[in-house]
């Protein structure tokens, strides 16, 4: 058995060019609702049904290693044993940093960042503590 069971997506984070008009889309057309701000590193947090999808400032939060507007996707698991899930991901060569406590779509938890093979972040979302 694995030790990775994704419930669903928790949230996705992009970059935009232009924060305010992409919160005006999110809202006034999809009807998220923002749930949390973090003006610090420019972060806006938009609710998204059961999901959250996360707005950065592009001029505050270039992109590393070049142009791209998403930042990463968060898959929400099933459960979450941080041994057991390094243990897994070493086994397929897979790098990971360790556990730390993000916010998310249900709120704090443990969290793990990995990269797809084409270098693309995927974080690994524990429940909420």
């Amino acid at each position: 058995m694995s030790a990775i069971a994704i419930r669903n997506i928790d949230h996705v984070v992009l970059r935009a060019a232009d924060l305010d008009r992409a919160i005006r889309f999110y809202c006034d057309v999809l009807g998220c609702t923002v749930e949390r701000q973090v003006e610090s590193i420019g972060l806006v947090q938009m609710r998204a049904g059961s999901a959250m999808i996360d707005l950065f400032d592009a001029k505050e939060n270039p992109p590393p290693g070049g142009p791209g507007n998403m930042d990463h996707v968060a898959l929400r698991l099933e459960t979450f044993d941080e041994a057991s899930i390094q243990a897994f991901l070493a086994e397929h060569g897979v790098p990971a940093d360790e556990a730390k406590s993000r916010f998310g779509a249900e709120g704090d938890g443990p969290s793990i960042y990995i990269k797809d093979p084409d270098g693309n972040t995927v974080e690994l979302k524990g429940p909420p503590y």
